[in-house]
């Protein structure tokens, strides 16, 4: 009998593995899409399908298409098969967990976030805000659209992280407040960057010297006087970071919170000096592609620190 039950145990042990492992997959190439989306912005690629959608040019397939068509229309199909991906996550996980498990209601929840993503997509498309339109609805509508993205990282990888072996029988909450309310900070933060991304975008300066004048001018356009926000928020925020982290580190609330936030401490470092080198850049694609990256990659560092702090015990020193 014990040694059957040790069968079962290594089998499904297994099984939680590849479900992790495919769950890591999922969240990894939805954080591609997000890049691929943000190239599609600073190419001014997203008009390259024209207005339509879900068809391109009004065609299934593209004919003789042009750099910008070729980029838009990669970007729709790396959604689509993100989108696949969380569905299977979903089917997945009602298979492999046991009804209310977290597993099931994170991957539930991605479902959703994703399927709000592309209609989010697709509004951009159909309401025009692509290319050269710096209208005050299409910040807002960006600023929507980053914090569902972000939202959507955020739980895929807590069904990741809830997915694994090791994690089997946690809890989760959000019951330290302290700690919590770095997510909806880091949220503002990235709002105010993708704004900045655009301005950038659309009034590219050089030198320096220029786009510094550009934002102080009495007649600078207002995306242009948002921009500065972003790096304040930016320092900030990693001030804040940093003082969370090293407090979780101090409290010694469990080992994978320790490491998550030595990760988060030391990734706040690197996005601080990315950041300074994109403004003194004057915002090139490709260093905009890498702050975005890092961005991502602390967001779901810290989505996934204030998840295990929350729910892990001890922990009595953060509130």
């Amino acid at each position: 009998m014990s040694v059957v039950l040790k069968s079962a145990r290594e089998a499904a042990s297994s099984s939680g593995s590849r479900l992790t492992r495919f769950a890591w997959l999922v969240l990894g190439w939805n954080v591609i899409v997000v890049l691929w989306g943000a190239f599609v912005r600073a190419t001014g690629s997203g008009a390259g399908c024209g207005n339509h959608w879900p068809l391109c040019n009004g065609d299934v397939l593209p004919r003789s298409p042009r750099i910008h068509t070729v980029i838009e229309f990669t970007h729709r199909i790396t959604s689509g098969l993100a989108l696949i991906g969380v569905l299977a996550l979903l089917i997945w996980a009602f298979r492999e967990f046991p009804r209310k498990h977290l597993v099931r209601r994170f991957a539930a929840i991605s479902v959703g976030f994703i399927l709000l993503e592309a209609l989010l997509g697709a509004g951009l498309v159909l309401l025009q805000y692509v290319e050269k339109n710096a209208s005050v609805g299409r910040a807002i509508y960006l600023s929507a659209h980053l914090a569902n993205t972000q939202l959507l990282l955020g739980v895929l990888a807590l069904a990741a992280w809830y997915s694994r072996p090791a994690a089997q029988g946690r809890g989760f909450s959000f019951d330290k407040p302290r700690l919590a309310w770095v997510l909806p900070v880091m949220l503002v933060v990235g709002i105010s960057g993708a704004i900045a991304a655009l301005g950038d975008t659309l009034f590219p300066a050089t030198p320096f010297s220029e786009g510094v004048r550009q934002e102080i001018s009495d007649s600078a356009h207002f995306l242009l006087r948002l921009r500065v926000f972003h790096p304040a928020f930016a320092l900030f925020s990693a001030v804040y970071v940093s003082f969370l982290s090293l407090s979780v580190i101090k409290a010694k609330v469990s080992a994978d919170a320790t490491r998550l936030a030595w990760y988060a401490w030391g990734m706040i470092a690197l996005q601080t000096v990315a950041g300074g080198i994109n403004v003194f850049l004057l915002a090139p694609v490709w260093m905009q592609l890498v702050h975005l990256l890092l961005a991502d990659l602390l967001w779901v560092l810290l989505v996934l620190l204030v998840a295990e702090a929350s729910g892990s015990r001890p922990a009595a020193q953060i509130r």
